[in-house]
């Protein structure tokens, strides 16, 4: 298969205001500087280009001063690398010093600064990450990128096993970029030598492999990269456990327009509560995300367990006590399941409050009201709250002036 490119859309680059003067300004007194990787990947594929990278013959200090003198912000976000990222009128451009590797461990490369194009090319992981457009729109393939561009296909640049064992998170990147840019089965190459360097993949810090695991969720192939990733026994080792494809092809229906990573591993990942702890700390998860997945553990119990059928009421209830997003989202997952049985006005209902339509209900009592009625501060509010919230839960979540007076009454007396 092969498809056009957008040379058009590439050139387009060239007409934005604050990226043109940043080349002008940094391309004379014979250094060049030139728009490379994912922008000129996007820009080819007609895809939007939201963050533009340039490189550059020029050294950090030189780059910084340059800056200056253009009357641009320089920021020096890592200089120690070669990189400065250029502030042009508001927006932000990371500009970076041409590098060559001297040494790697498969984790961190050791780099010089130089000023060949050619030689910084080749030392990146994929032949469509490799272009680069000049200021006069030449456009720079060292690697055959565009050929692969036009197959939608994902190559590792020259020895795949090389570039592999020069920084092994690569083999993640390759399942990812295959995931969001490719058709058809991945690089026979490249999957070959990701099958056999993939011991490397446990020297890497877990926080660099669930980065690239949770945009791999998101990608626009990711449930048949997924498959791939199960077949050649990478998943598993990923996940620390097994994977359920039926729900995470069903969120990811649902959610195909504004994908959430953290949603799509709940539905991959998730069968009980203590899944999330496992994978917290096999994938150093944030306290957030932690909280997401055990909120959907939960939520998940309550629903396969759930007696009647689902209606409105139950909705309202669902909503206020686990939130319009992860009820969603479980509720994505299960869909088709024997249970729950689920009514034609509870999904209106949920679709009322998922659009705004309605407002998700609110617990109507605070601390203060407690405190007012002679309830000293302490454990003991948060005592009488719970069990107030637990009677505003079953009596259908009302908040009106009227009830939370009266449940207000009826809780201090049984206080």
């Amino acid at each position: 298969m092969s498809e056009t490119l957008d040379h058009k859309a590439l050139l387009g680059l060239l007409e934005r205001p604050q990226l043109r003067r940043l080349l002008e300004a940094f391309n004379n007194h014979g250094e060049e500087t030139r728009i490379v990787g994912g922008a000129v990947r996007n820009a080819l594929l007609g895809r939007p280009v939201t963050e533009v990278d340039c490189a550059t013959t020029m050294l950090p200090d030189v780059m910084v001063r340059r800056a200056h003198d253009a009357g641009f912000k320089p920021v020096p976000t890592g200089i120690d690398h070669g990189t400065v990222t250029v502030v042009v009128d508001g927006e932000p451009f990371e500009v970076t010093t041409l590098r060559v590797d001297v040494e790697t461990d498969g984790r961190y490369a050791v780099v010089h600064f130089g000023r060949d194009f050619v030689r910084d090319a080749r030392r990146r992981d994929f032949t469509i990450n490799a272009l680069s457009l000049g200021l006069d729109g030449k456009l720079y393939d060292y690697t055959d990128g565009v050929a692969d561009l036009k197959e939608r296909r994902v190559r590792f640049i020259g020895d795949a096993h090389k570039r592999i064992r020069e920084d092994f998170l690569r083999i993640m990147r390759f399942f990812r970029f295959h995931a969001e840019y490719a058709e058809g089965e991945p690089d026979a190459e490249g999957l070959e030598a990701s099958g056999i360097e993939r011991q490397g993949l446990a020297i890497l810090s877990k926080e660099r492999i669930r980065h690239e695991l949770l945009k791999l969720l998101v990608a626009r192939r990711a449930e048949e990269t997924l498959r791939v990733l199960s077949h050649y026994g990478f998943l598993t080792w990923l996940i620390a456990g097994a994977a359920e494809f039926g729900r995470f092809s069903r969120v990811a229906a649902f959610d195909k327009d504004n994908p959430v990573a953290i949603w799509r591993l709940a539905a991959l990942a998730m069968m009980v509560e203590q899944d999330a702890d496992r994978l917290r700390e096999h994938l150093r998860l944030s306290n957030d995300e932690h909280k997401k997945l055990v909120t959907y553990a939960r939520l998940l119990v309550v629903l396969k367990t759930w007696a009647l059928p689902l209606d409105a009421s139950a909705i309202r209830r669902l909503v206020a006590d686990h939130g319009v997003e992860t009820l969603s989202a479980v509720l994505a997952a299960i869909d088709g399941e024997p249970s729950p049985h689920i009514n034609g006005d509870a999904l209106s209902a949920l679709e009322r409050y998922r659009s705004g339509e309605e407002s998700l209900p609110a617990f109507p009592l605070r601390g203060a009201d407690l405190v007012e009625r002679g309830i000293p501060k302490g454990p003991k509010v948060g005592e009488i709250l719970g069990l107030a919230r637990q009677a505003w839960l079953s009596e259908g979540c009302r908040t009106d002036e009227s009830y939370a007076k009266d449940l207000l009454e009826r809780i201090l007396a049984r206080a």
